[in-house]
């Protein structure tokens, strides 16, 4: 009879991530392209090496047992880890990663990061680039929990975590801001905590996947409408849905044309200063993909473009060919 490490292959994991999605032998049949008897039979030659039950068959469905749901935790893991090597490999071969990702928090211009990465993808075709969005702590946990090479815009700092490095992308100015027609707009300033807490603010979400994450300027108690990101938390402080600080650049055009009204608080002004964050290569540096992106926000005209929603910019000027 097979032993464990002659079944447990990547093909077996695949086969048994596809029974678990499918929720039946044959649904994982179809989209693998074998005939249920096959599945079946593979199914059941690692549970016999395994000597443990990995599907409820008593049902019309085949449902994870336990074990089988450990099982597929920690295979997802090694799949990612023979990724994991297999990029290495291809990284220690030519200098370029196969793979490079992004976490882009809300706060950075996504057309600024754009222009980025169309130029990137001219001069590393052979990479793919992946972007995700994020916020607040989401941003830096993204970096930390291997999810993304490299982090713009994060809110909190690295401090003295171990083989992260960072850097300041530059100061953002935040402003208070309602529609016209919110009850807001018309009242003496500076508004009072007091009489803010009596109105809906409008916040957006960490995207830490645990716990509860950041919350920056609300106050305890106060009606909260959560959304996603910052582009959402504009457009339904347009709408007079609620209330509360956006970065001045991205407030600035809706300001000028009357869409938004902003309005003096008595708080101190809020100012941060978002940072770049990229793990440590060690000795060997950071990869061909990585190290251009890092050659590009050298620049400050780079920097502050990506602080600046809707501002005229050319961040393109200074991108430079990778060596």
């Amino acid at each position: 009879m097979p032993g464990a490490r002659e079944v447990l292959t990547p093909d077996s994991l695949n086969l048994l991530q596809a029974v678990a999605r499918a929720g039946s032998f044959a649904g994982a049949a179809r989209e693998l392209g074998l005939v249920p008897s096959a599945v079946t039979y593979r199914v059941r030659q690692i549970e016999d090496a395994l000597d443990a039950l990995l599907f409820d068959r008593s049902s019309r469905q085949a449902r994870l047992t336990a074990a089988g749901s450990e099982l597929l935790r920690e295979g997802e893991r090694l799949l990612s880890e023979i990724d994991a090597v297999a990029n290495r490999v291809r990284r220690v071969a030519t200098g370029w990663e196969s793979q490079l990702t992004v976490a882009v928090d809300s706060v950075i211009s996504c057309a600024t990061v754009m222009e980025l990465a169309e130029a990137f993808l001219q001069v590393a075709p052979g990479t793919r680039l992946r972007l995700r969005d994020e916020a607040l702590s989401g941003t830096l946990q993204a970096l930390l929990s291997g999810q993304a090479d490299l982090a713009l815009g994060v809110s909190n700092e690295p401090g003295n975590t171990a083989g992260v490095r960072s850097r300041t992308l530059g100061e953002m100015s935040f402003v208070f801001a309602v529609a016209p027609h919110h009850p807001l707009a018309g009242l003496p300033e500076p508004l009072s905590d007091e009489l803010l807490l009596t109105h809906r603010a409008v916040a957006v979400a960490d995207s830490v996947p645990r716990g509860s994450g950041l919350t920056l300027g609300l106050l305890a108690g106060q009606d909260v409408l959560t959304v996603p990101t910052m582009g959402a938390k504009l457009e339904a402080q347009l709408r007079g849905i609620g209330a509360g600080f956006l970065p001045l650049p991205l407030a600035r055009p809706y300001i000028e044309t009357g869409r938004l009204v902003a309005k003096r608080v008595q708080r101190p002004t809020r100012v941060v200063r978002p940072s770049y964050a990229w793990r440590d290569a060690g000795p060997q540096g950071p990869g061909r993909a990585l190290q251009w992106w890092l050659e590009q926000l050298e620049s400050p005209i780079t920097r502050t473009a990506l602080l600046q929603h809707g501002v005229d910019r050319h961040p393109a000027e200074g991108l430079t060919a990778p060596r």
